[in-house]
């Protein structure tokens, strides 16, 4: 059949509009495929869109149709257009921001790959070096001997004047060739023969082995205790994936944060390895995402993006740290990487192996369980030691000041985690009550005292410390509660000394490039010191030298009305107390609450990870929360309060998913100057609920009375 068609999704924001549309290929285009990326005019603009199926028809006579304006260099694997198509499903969304997430990176931008001027040696040159007769400058020696040494060489490291000058002469030859822009290489690890395996990794390796073998699609919980081994069952069953000629992901929950993790897989498999996350140069995503597609990198090691990594004959995919709550997407699509994971397996005949010290009770109760109970070391989990402090008013216990104190005299590091940054919570004045709050958000404004300034953690609105109250003049300002920053300065005061630095790792000293890996890189090469941080201190770290672990309002997770509240506090505790104890010196950990009974906390404390699992999910099958049913949450937002509850009542009246339960509408707090309404569907069948809430919702945008109201989708909100 002769192809004249191609049908292309237009990647535009809005749902209203949806493809793909038919447009006519000339003979120029005799390279368009199935994925590839188009510039075609669309509703009187230019616009991009991608190809989603090739026709030798049309419903529409040819001659009124468009062609393609300009067929753009890179184009999207057939497997990742289909996976596009199945998130705007699955996640209620559109194929066009599907397809946004998955292009290669800069695509829309225009990025192109990198060229540079290189040199090499003619025969000529060859002959002038050994020809005595031959009149060469020093400079033009030491430059042609460069060349005979090292063969191709940039042109810029040999001086690109002389170089001219001995091209002339025939003496060397200039040409543009592709140089990738390789990120910046986190350290790595020494290149070693993969050590001998316990008895447990063994165990848990080979079945592992034998689903690559038989290229059989199959989910494993790689159920192991902090310090036990995982990491290495991971590299042993990317070594099988490679030895078999396929390729491999390896997601991990944030890149910043695992600078040990990817040294050891670089370290393991060289340049082989390639890393995507946002935090790279557009330009270094760009040459690594290509590396990927044409194959010169079989391993992709990222966060949750690295996910839509386009390579082909995927062998096995590694979800590492699989309870992470990052691994969602906050955007639309707001996809969950672990199963878009899944998605993925299914597709190419993958294994699928997701790793955790403290796995969520969905995975838990799902896959294929492979256990490692004991230290790889032999050494045993710190002993956890539960502190009341429903009579002190200090951030610090007593017992806690004099372990710190301890660790101090003994020359060793401890961590201490507190899950909220910020000098404190909120300011008030003492007069009048006044508390300032965000304009644009119901929420309020946090002191962050380095900088002088009260910020919203929602939309980053920012102002300088009050100096007076404007509603009644008072200058006795009262600021409430502690974060990651008072808690540093209180700690600087205490032990702080040249011999024992306090180092603090949280969002704001996150934020820059590479900002948590510098700071982790600075802790790991102290003498001695104390990490102070949120969440991102408990996080898959192996520091040997700690021995103390400390965490600092436990119970601060259980008092959010969430079904997940317990799991969260049950694993904050125990990853945090997973990275104590790890060297000869042992280690223990304090754990400092108002609620010393809550089960979540006595369970961490007796690392009873089983115990816990058992009983929150006999909690949820009597709650019928997931993993016994599935959760989508619709949130309607409009400047307009009246607006966004109309919306919420109009959906709520379209949506009856057959065995399902619709709560609301519920007002939520205004988000970024928009107020919001939020329906929760709570389903026992998945598919036909978001069947049934992708058409409401599709119907309700279409409707011109919705216009200003924006709908998001969440399924499996977290």
């Amino acid at each position: 059949m002769t192809i004249t068609i191609a049908r292309v999704e237009p990647l535009t924001r809005t749902r209203a509009v949806r493809g793909p549309f038919d447009y006519r290929l000339g003979a120029e285009h005799a390279g368009v495929r199935v994925g590839s990326v188009l510039s075609v005019p669309f509703g009187g603009r230019r616009t991009l869109g991608v190809v989603l199926a090739l026709a030798d028809h049309s419903e529409l006579p040819l001659e009124r149709l468009a062609e393609p304006l300009e067929v753009l260099a890179t184009t999207l694997p057939p497997d990742l257009v289909e996976l596009a198509g199945w998130m705007a499903r699955e996640y209620c969304s559109t194929p066009a921001r599907a397809l946004s997430l998955l292009l290669a990176p800069g695509a829309t931008r225009r990025v192109r790959p990198r060229t540079v001027l290189v040199a090499s040696l003619t025969d000529a040159g060859r002959n002038a070096l050994i020809d005595p007769a031959t009149r060469l400058t020093d400079g033009q020696r030491v430059v042609l001997m460069r060349l005979l040494d090292e063969g191709l060489c940039d042109a810029a490291d040999l001086g690109l004047a002389v170089l001219r000058r001995l091209e002339a002469r025939g003496l060397a030859t200039l040409e543009r060739s592709e140089r990738s822009r390789l990120p910046a290489r986190h350290s790595v690890g020494e290149v070693i023969a993969p050590p001998p395996l316990s008895a447990e990794q063994e165990s848990a390796l080979v079945p592992v082995l034998r689903a690559l073998a038989g290229r059989r699609t199959e989910r494993f919980l790689l159920h192991g205790v902090t310090g036990s081994g995982k990491t290495e069952v991971y590299l042993q069953a990317v070594a099988a994936t490679l030895a078999a000629g396929r390729s491999a992901i390896v997601l991990v929950p944030e890149i910043g944060l695992t600078p040990q993790a990817l040294g050891r897989f670089r370290g393991r498999f060289g340049d082989t390895v390639a890393v995507l996350h946002s935090a790279l140069g557009q330009g270094e995503r760009y040459d690594e995402w290509l590396r990927l597609a044409r194959g010169d990198a079989r391993v992709c090691v990222g966060p949750r993006s690295a996910v839509f990594a386009p390579l082909p004959d995927i062998g096995l995919i590694v979800i590492d740290e699989e309870h992470e709550a990052s691994y969602k997407h906050e955007g639309d699509p707001r996809y969950d990487a672990r199963m878009v994971a899944e998605r993925r397996s299914l597709a190419h005949g993958a294994v699928l192996v997701a790793g955790s010290a403290t796995p969520r009770p969905e995975s838990y109760s799902s896959m294929t369980r492979l256990r490692l109970a004991a230290r790889v070391d032999g050494r045993p989990l710190p002993p956890v030691q539960v502190l009341d402090m429903r009579t002190k008013s200090h951030p610090l216990h007593p017992q806690t000041r004099a372990a710190l104190v301890e660790v101090r005299r003994a020359g060793q590091k401890a961590i201490v985690l507190l899950n909220r940054r910020g000098w404190s919570n909120f300011l008030s004045c003492r007069a009048c009550g006044r508390v300032w709050t965000c304009p644009e958000c119901d929420v309020a404004l946090v002191l962050h005292l380095a900088e002088g300034a009260v910020r919203c953690h929602h939309c980053g609105h920012r102002e300088l410390v009050p100096q007076r109250c404007p509603d009644c003049g008072s200058t006795t300002l009262a600021r409430h509660g502690a974060g990651t920053e008072r808690l540093e300065q209180v700690l600087i005061e205490a032990l702080g000394e040249p011999g024992f630095p306090v180092f603090r790792l949280d969002a704001d000293v996150a934020h820059s490039k590479d900002g948590a890996g510098k700071m982790l890189e600075r802790f790991d090469a102290a003498p001695a010191g104390l990490l102070v941080g949120t969440q991102m201190v408990a996080k898959g770290h192996d520091f040997p030298e700690v021995t103390l672990g400390v965490v600092l309002d436990a119970d601060q997770t259980l008092r959010f009305p969430d079904f997940r509240a317990e799991e969260r506090t049950f694993s904050l505790v125990t990853q945090l107390a997973g990275r104590a104890g790890r060297g000869d010196a042992g280690g223990r950990v304090l754990v400092q609450t108002l609620a010393p009974d809550a089960r979540a906390i006595r369970f961490a404390a007796r690392h009873d990870t089983e115990g816990f699992l058992a009983g929150e999910l006999e909690r949820r099958r009597a709650l019928g929360y997931p993993p016994f049913s599935s959760l989508i949450r619709i949130v309607c937002s409009s400047p307009d309060a009246a607006a966004a509850t109309a919306a919420g009542t109009e959906l709520r009246a379209l949506i009856a998913p057959p065995n399902a339960q619709v709560l609301g509408p519920a007002p939520l707090f205004r988000l970024r100057g928009r107020a919001r309404s939020q329906l929760v569907v709570k389903a026992g069948d998945r598919a036909a609920a978001i069947t049934v809430v992708g058409e409401a919702v599709d119907s309700l945008t279409r409707s011109r009375a919705r216009s200003g109201v924006n709908v998001s989708v969440d399924v499996d909100p977290q």
